[in-house]
């Protein structure tokens, strides 16, 4: 039997319209429970697709390996989760451990919302009992069970220098794709968030920028004088008039006037990497260097997950790690601050 992920329109908003359905169209009712459940409680479209497709691939293991689609509350054991870790690993190529515990955590939250009653859904093998205190620090510890996942490696943030931006920044001509990439530069911006933005974000009297971030979390930006001459040029000279509500549209073809697309944006992007040999430079990785040069400069953690939009505060700790060059830069300068005298040269 085939599983996939169908999008239905017309649904109403306590639905998602992300929908686990056979190859007869019959729907697998536990994991659309659980999509639903997401839905009313606010979250994304995009996150809603993702979690759609990890249920979509336990499914498709768990009907492989018990031979049926239906899961009963007698059927889940202290080993299904382990089994499934086990599963993704033994793949060819193994799936990143990013994955494979996005894809774990998920199905155990939709498993758990859909049989409370269950038998403790871990492995007790490989999870171990710790005291965990409350986030504020105060109060008695309680016991907690550490989760089953598998070890990540450690998050390398790799920015771009100031010779690579310099060249990839040259090879753009209009105004409209030297606002995009000053957006993620020189702001943060993810490519979703550019893409989404609108005419009447773009706030000159304020100098300030209103930008739809994950999640439906709005959030009110600087502009920096640099990117909002650039914005006035196009929307002065550049923008077609009567193009609706859409900040960066398509500027010729068939598409012309119309908000700019993810292919349209990626293609944009593709075309300067292979002119310019910047191979790196991706909308991300300009997204990575905004926060490493933030933080160069001193700026405060509190700041920066603000502008870059976090939802907490460990995800812009990750910024925080030094590069090879950091490290060899901060060295000179101790070096030369050096009050000790150095012994003289027996050569």
């Amino acid at each position: 039997m085939r599983f996939h992920v169908a999008q239905q329109r017309g649904l109403s908003n306590a639905h998602s319209p992300f929908r686990v359905v056979d190859q007869t169209g019959r729907e697998v009712g536990w994991v659309n429970r659980y999509l639903d459940q997401q839905r009313v409680r606010g979250v994304a479209d995009t996150t809603l697709r993702s979690y759609a497709h990890d249920l979509l691939h336990f499914v498709r293991w768990w009907t492989a390996a018990h031979e049926t689609p239906g899961i009963a509350k007698e059927t889940l054991s202290e080993d299904t989760f382990l089994d499934y870790i086990r599963f993704q690993v033994d793949q060819d190529p193994p799936p990143a451990a990013q994955s494979v515990n996005r894809r774990a955590g998920t199905a155990e939250r939709a498993l758990r919302r859909e049989f409370p009653d269950a038998a403790r859904l871990s492995a007790p093998a490989f999870q171990n009992w710790y005291w965990r205190q409350s986030r504020l620090g105060y109060g008695r510890s309680r016991p907690a069970l550490t989760q089953l996942r598998v070890k990540t490696p450690k998050r390398v943030i790799v920015s771009l220098s100031v010779d690579e931006v310099a060249r990839f920044w040259s090879s753009f001509r209009t105004s409209r794709d030297l606002a995009i990439v000053g957006l993620m530069l020189l702001h943060g911006l993810r490519s979703c968030e550019v893409r989404a933005l609108n005419r009447d974000d773009v706030q000159f009297s304020e100098s300030q920028i209103r930008v739809p971030g994950k999640g439906q979390k709005t959030r009110i930006l600087p502009l920096d004088r640099d990117t909002a001459n650039l914005l006035d040029h196009y929307l002065c000279l550049e923008r077609p008039p009567h193009c609706g509500q859409a900040l960066f549209v398509s500027l010729k073809g068939t598409c012309r006037g119309n908000r700019m697309t993810p292919a349209g944006l990626r293609s944009l992007f593709r075309h300067h990497r292979q002119t310019t040999g910047v191979t790196k430079a991706n909308p991300h990785r300009f997204r990575h260097t905004f926060a490493s040069d933030m933080i160069r400069a001193g700026i405060s953690l509190p700041a920066l997950m603000q502008l870059m939009g976090h939802a907490q505060i460990q995800t812009t700790m990750v910024y925080l790690q030094l590069t090879p060059q950091d490290v060899r830069d901060q060295y000179v300068r101790a070096v030369a601050q050096l009050i000790r005298p150095t012994p003289p040269s027996q050569l």
